[in-house]
Order: C-alpha cells, then sequence, then structure tokens
C-alpha cells in the first residue's frame, strides 16, 4: 500500500461565519486540509500551535486585527504564506502588511475562483521557499561543490516574488531571475552579456554613480520608475553597491518591486483629498458670501432681505453637516470602527418605516407608491439602522429623481438564499456614461433634468458599501427619461 499524500494545510481566521465555513467547504473540497479561527485570539493560538501552508487572515475582527494576527504567526513560522482579505484596503495598510510579511491581499467579497487562484500561487511559493531552504540546509550538511552551490542560489533568487539583478564592475550580468526581466519589461538576456543599455535611464545612472565613486559607500540607492504607460506597471529599483573582502567594489545588486497599485492607491486617496476639499469649499464660500453682504453696512440690505440670506446660509451649511457625516460615515465603514448591533431584521418593516419617514416627500411631490411584498419574508441578520439607512438612500433618490406625480415600485420576495428587494422609479434616468461612475464618491449626474436637485453624491456609495459589507449585491438598470432600477440582494440568515 503507498503513503498517504499529505495535504496542504490551510488556516481561515475570519468573523464572519458563512464566510468562514464557506471558504472552509471550498477549500476542503478542492483538497486541502482546513482549520478555522472565529477570532483574532483564536486565529493567533492556532496559527503558532502547528505550521500552516497558508493563511488567509481577514483585515478587521472584533477583538484583535488582522495585522498582529499576521505578525504572530510570522513571528513563529515565518515561511507560513500569508493573505490579508479585506473589503477596504489602504495605502497605509498595504505597505504595513507586507512589511510584516503578508504574500498578498485578497479583495472581499471574492469569488471562489478568485480565492483558489489565490491560494494556488501562495501553495507554489510556499514550495519554492521550502525548496530554497531544503538546499540551503544540504549545502551546510553536505558541503556540496561550488557548481551546486551556484543552482542553489539561482532556485533561491527564483523563488523572490521581487526582481533581483547582479551586476560587476564591468556592468556585465551575473545573476538574474524573470521577475526582474518581466518588470523591466527586457527579453533575450545571457549571463556575462552587458546590459547597461536595456535598463531604464534611472537605474544606469545609479550604477555610473555607484562604480565611478573611489570609496564604496554602503548605501541603498531607490527610483521609480513608470515601466508601461498610464500607469499601468510602475517599479521601485534598489541599488546597493557589492563589497569583496578587501573592500574593492565587485559590483552591483539590483532589487526591483512591483508598486503599481501601491501608487494606484496614493493617487486615489490624493484624488479623494481633492474632491473633499472642493465640496467644502462651495458651500462655505456662499455662507461667507451672505454674511459680507449682511455685515456691510455700505449695502443698506434691509431686513427681509436679511433673513432671506440666513435662511440660504442655514441650507448651504446644512448641506455641509450632511456631507460631514457621510464622509464620517464611509470612513467608519472602510475602517470597521462603526460600532453595528446585529440583530434580526424584518425587511417588510424596515421598507414600512423608511415610507413613513419619506411620507412627507412622497405627498409634496403626489408620487404613487406601489409595494409587492412577499409574506412571511425571512430576516436577515444585520444592523436595523443601516438597513434603514440603505432603504432611506434609496427611496429618497427615487423620490427625488423623479417626476411630479410619478410611481415608486417596491418590490420584495425571497430568492434562493437571499432576500431580493427592488425599488424602481419612473423620473429622469441616466445616460450609460452616468450609470457607470453611479456608485463613485461625489459623483452626482449633471444634465439638464438634474439642475437644482441637491445631495452630497455619497449616498450611493455609502449604500454601495453597505450591502456589500453583508455579502449583499447591489445592481441597476436605467433608461434616460423613463426610470431606474435598484435591486438589492441580501442574504438570508441560515444556519
Amino acid at each position: 500500500m503507498s503513503d498517504e499524500v499529505k495535504k496542504d494545510c490551510i488556516l481561515i481566521v475570519d468573523d464572519e461565519k458563512g464566510l468562514r465555513i464557506g471558504t472552509q467547504r471550498l477549500l476542503e473540497d478542492e483538497g486541502y486540509e482546513v482549520e478555522t479561527a472565529d477570532c483574532g485570539e483564536e486565529g493567533i493560538r492556532l496559527g503558532k500551535s502547528k505550521e500552516f501552508d497558508i493563511a488567509v487572515i481577514d483585515l478587521r475582527m472584533p477583538d484583535i486585527d488582522g495585522l498582529e494576527v499576521l505578525k504572530e504567526i510570522k513571528n513563529t513560522f515565518p515561511n507560513t504564506i500569508c493573505f490579508i482579505a479585506t473589503a477596504y484596503a489602504s495605502y497605509e495598510t498595504a505597505i504595513q502588511s507586507t512589511r510584516l510579511g503578508a504574500f498578498s491581499y485578497i479583495p472581499k467579497p471574492f469569488t471562489p475562483e478568485e480565492l483558489i487562484y489565490q491560494v494556488e500561487l501562495g501553495i507554489k511559493q510556499r514550495k519554492l521557499i521550502l525548496e530554497a531552504l531544503k538546499l540551503k540546509q544540504e549545502r551546510e550538511e553536505q558541503l556540496l561543490e561550488l557548481a551546486s552551490e551556484k543552482s542553489r542560489l539561482n532556485t533561491i533568487i527564483k523563488a523572490i516574488s521581487d526582481g533581483v539583478l547582479v551586476i560587476n564592475k564591468n556592468i556585465e550580468l551575473v545573476y538574474f531571475n524573470y521577475a526582474a526581466l518581466r518588470f523591466l519589461n527586457i527579453q533575450d538576456v545571457k549571463i556575462g552579456q552587458s546590459v547597461v543599455e536595456k535598463l531604464p535611464p534611472e537605474i544606469s545612472e545609479i550604477i555610473d554613480k555607484i562604480i565611478a565613486k573611489e570609496k564604496i559607500l554602503l548605501k541603498t540607492y531607490t527610483t521609480q520608475i513608470e515601466i508601461l504607460p498610464n500607469n499601468e506597471l510602475i517599479i521601485e529599483a534598489a541599488c546597493t553597491p557589492v563589497p569583496n573582502p578587501d573592500g574593492s567594489l565587485a559590483g552591483v545588486v539590483i532589487i526591483l518591486s512591483n508598486i503599481t497599485q501601491f501608487k494606484k492607491i496614493e493617487q486615489i486617496k490624493s484624488q479623494f483629498v481633492s474632491m473633499v476639499a472642493h465640496e467644502l469649499k462651495t458651500p462655505l464660500a456662499a455662507v461667507q458670501g451672505f454674511i459680507n453682504i449682511i455685515l456691510n453696512d455700505s449695502l443698506g440690505v434691509d431686513r427681509e432681505k436679511q433673513k432671506e440670506y440666513l435662511s440660504r446660509s442655514t441650507v448651504r451649511l446644512k448641506s455641509l453637516t450632511d456631507l460631514v457625516n457621510d464622509l464620517l460615515d464611509i470612513s467608519r465603514m472602510e475602517l470597521k470602527t462603526k460600532q453595528r448591533e446585529i440583530e434580526d431584521v424584518d425587511i417588510t418593516e424596515a421598507l414600512k418605516s423608511t415610507l413613513q419617514f419619506l411620507e412627507f416627500e412622497i405627498k409634496k411631490k403626489e408620487i404613487l407608491i406601489d409595494t409587492h411584498i412577499e409574506e412571511n419574508l425571512p430576516t436577515i441578520k444585520a444592523d436595523v439602522s443601516e438597513i434603514t439607512r440603505l432603504f432611506t438612500n434609496l427611496i429618497s433618490n427615487a423620490i427625488k429623481y423623479n417626476k411630479e406625480s410619478g410611481s415608486i415600485y417596491i418590490i420584495a420576495h425571497q430568492e434562493n438564499n437571499y432576500v431580493c428587494i427592488k425599488i424602481r422609479d419612473t423620473g429622469i434616468g441616466m445616460k450609460p456614461e452616468e450609470k457607470d461612475r453611479l456608485f463613485s464618491e461625489f459623483y452626482r449626474a449633471k444634465n439638464e433634468k438634474t439642475r437644482g436637485i441637491s445631495g452630497t453624491g455619497l449616498g450611493l456609495s455609502i449604500v454601495k458599501k453597505i450591502v456589500e459589507s453583508y455579502y449583499g449585491k447591489i445592481e441597476v438598470e436605467s433608461v434616460f427619461g423613463y426610470g431606474t432600477t435598484f435591486t438589492i440582494h441580501l442574504p438570508i440568515n441560515q444556519n
């Protein structure tokens, strides 16, 4: 009887029960051995109890965050391949998790195919690392000859996910891995070949500077280079002199890191700050203008006009308050610092209470509300205030962007393991290019039919974040001039 093949062992650390169990079943069906932890403390205990091949760690958990779990596991078993799973990655957490030894991010929500693909990449990396360690151990134990040592060095270099180039003082290629060729978009190179003309000018200049120095300075020179246009590939090159035993220069080692995603996150962050500043500036400037007019005695503004300006200022300040509150909500959702009270939420009651809350706006515009809600609709596990906020934003938009004496149709029913809610209006609708940007922060459709409709441009972004935080999905269909339909799927609470 042949020996049983050892299964690759995976640890899942996630406080979301449904995701944790579903991921475990998926990976076990793929032939992996899987253990799970429902909190950070349990994840640290399991992760330090034995060496797992792969650990998938949720970034935000109620007791200990994923970065601390990552740190503890890597301190005990540095060769465990760790993934950070999160719905809201940031530039800072990406840098921090990479420094702590994370192999990659797995964005939430992920499909089974995406998860399996990432796990397979991690297993390949794990095997390369173990092979490199095995070769190193053999060298120490058996003192293999120089040719074997070079072979092992090549294996170790190729196992590194960053690009590696080693150039001697004659600017001839000594070592390389294929990641370096891919990052530099170079083909057909050979050991011993002069490669300086194939390198980006920024790297060539640093190499020339290092070689030209009379005395070796053990200092690393870094530069960032756009390899492919439109920020499709950006690398960071770190060039360090390599000394001989006598202190003379042997050559230069160049480490190439792919920082494309970090740069994109940095760009998005910069754009977001710029948009926030713009959105804050407009109402503040308007209020300041009104107050300056009132305070200017030479203008002789009468009392009625002053009241009008103060009233308009109040409207502007309310829009400013709404904007700040929406920004705070988005920030809390991304950082998962918003306190939730999870309970059984009755969708029927949530819809009814939202319609009662918006009754004045509905009557003011003479909107007809037509509801078709399935009886005995299952409850969902959620924070009732968040679900109410979701429905309030969607129905409020259906009122604001509807025509006078228009209609709103609300349909709710069970669809497999989800509660499906459709909210359809007979209003302005959207053009295709407007629909594509609908859930972006601060985006508001601007056309001849939307003039005079106020809003922060953050409501639908908040709606999307709420839906995705419960592993649901939201879709939109719209025809310009005929109306819009939002469809939300929220998972039913099941054991």
